[in-house]
């Protein structure tokens, strides 16, 4: 449903642009559309494993649903620490700025090597902690007992990991700087290598803190196992990830436009005159649902991980705990790779 959702979309789009007279944009648009056509068919045999997978984490997720729990905590958590990272940050600019303008040299203010270093730490202190916060998270919903596994203390794991995908993401922040004083093509091209390098870091590090939950890995050695595994069994754990991805953000913001169209119509019965400002319980609503449902969401992505590292590494101990879960994905698996499954 949510490839014919996608595949939908794109189409409507491309038809649009088309109506419009907007040529490059349907041209674009039926490109994407093709796309899209394609990768639904090339993996149309996969979707009963995907669907496999996220009934088992489901199942996962009702028996330890305490974990949701804590995942909501770490919104309040992010919360608390932007603001303080926002006092900090701007008592300091402050600070460093009077100093710098007390050291003019007449009408010029050049900014100083202080003023340029701490703003990049504190970039990089908030992209740090920021993936610190969702990692932790994300760690401790995979190390929940709810297959065979244990929980252990690898905070040091997560910092490391961490701290690898805060270092790209300080320095995009800082070529994005660059670019808008000048966009040229060698500070576009590294942007854009950056980008692709954040994108594999953040995926590594996803199935990585899944092995660091379920077994207390080091972050090293749980991306060695992260590599064995997708050598041995391919890249389909990514595919099914990605279908997975794919129905969780459409329930999400489902959810949110459901929420946004009900704090309408309590806004319209309890009689206050918006005016032309209508439109803000309906944004304040389906902001507050997506976030909500995306972050009930995310426990649910991260147990499919889980699920599918746990079918890959110990298939028996699966079959052995849970035989009806383990037929279901056994079958599903045999379906999509006939002749595959060992």
């Amino acid at each position: 449903m949510a490839l014919f959702f996608n595949l939908g979309i794109t189409g409507l789009l491309a038809a649009a642009s088309l109506l419009s007279g907007n040529i490059a944009g349907a041209l674009m648009g039926l490109l994407m559309f093709g796309m899209l056509a394609w990768f639904t068919c090339s993996v149309w045999s996969r979707i009963p494993f995907a669907a496999s997978n996220l009934a088992t984490a489901v199942t996962a997720v009702r028996a330890n649903i305490g974990v949701s729990g804590f995942a909501y905590s770490s919104l309040i958590m992010m919360f608390l620490w932007f603001i303080w990272w926002s006092i900090a940050a701007a008592s300091t600019s402050y600070v460093l700025a009077a100093n710098a303008e007390a050291n003019c040299d007449g009408d010029e203010c050049e900014v100083d090597a202080a003023t340029s270093f701490a703003s990049i730490l504190f970039l990089l202190s908030l992209h740090w902690t920021s993936q610190v916060i969702n990692n932790v998270v994300h760690v401790t919903e995979g190390s929940t007992r709810f297959l065979f596994s244990l929980g252990y203390n690898s905070f040091g794991s997560i910092c490391l990991g961490s701290l690898i995908v805060a270092i790209i993401q300080t320095l995009r922040d800082i070529l994005q700087q660059m670019r808008e004083q000048d966009d040229g093509m060698l500070v576009c091209l590294a942007d854009c290598c950056l980008g692709i390098l954040e994108t594999i870091a953040e995926i590594f590090n996803k199935w990585a803190f899944v092995y660091v939950g379920l077994y207390g890995y080091s972050f090293v050695e749980a991306g060695k196992n992260v590599m064995t595994l997708f050598y041995s069994r391919g890249w389909t754990s990514i595919i099914s990830d990605y279908l997975v991805d794919r129905v969780l953000l459409m329930v999400s913001l489902l959810v949110g436009l459901v929420t946004g169209v009900l704090a309408l119509l309590i806004a319209m019965v309890g009689g206050t005159n918006w005016g032309d400002l209508a439109f803000v319980p309906f944004l304040l609503g389906l902001l507050m649902g997506t976030i909500l449902t995306m972050t009930l969401m995310s426990v649910v992505g991260s147990a499919v991980n889980t699920v599918i590292v746990c079918f890959a590494e110990a298939p028996n101990e699966f079959q052995t705990n849970h035989p009806e879960l383990s037929n279901q994905m056994r079958h599903a698996w045999q379906q999509a790779f006939p002749g595959e499954f060992n």
